[in-house]
């Protein structure tokens, strides 16, 4: 299934402002926003911490697959997909990394 059509699968993400993934130590290591751009990555990685619980191993093979299309052109282009890229080397390294939650607040 082609990247666009994972993402219609995958729960909402209104509820969001970001995305942190911490290392072990409990570092902000990187951070996906909800804004142009961004909103597919954080739509995927969202969807991994509720399935997984974290960024592990399987969850990057996972979020991989659902990238689709765009993981072979992130493996021919280094840097062009920075979260993709995290992605690739979570799932080579066995390292895992925590997400935590920032909510957006409503406006009233």
């Amino acid at each position: 299934m082609a990247f666009a059509d994972n993402l219609k699968q995958l729960p909402g993400i209104a509820h969001l402002a970001a995305l942190r993934l911490l290392d072990e130590a409990g570092e902000v290591v990187a951070q996906i926003e909800n804004k142009p751009g961004q909103t597919g990555s954080l739509t995927i990685y969202n969807h991994l911490g509720q399935t997984h619980g974290a960024l592990t191993p399987n969850a990057a093979q996972q979020g991989l697959v659902l990238y689709a299309e765009h993981t072979e052109d992130a493996r021919l282009n280094p840097g062009k997909h920075p979260n993709i890229d995290r992605l690739l080397q979570l799932a080579e390294s066995k390292q895992t990394l925590r997400i935590k939650h920032v909510f957006a607040i409503p406006s009233d």
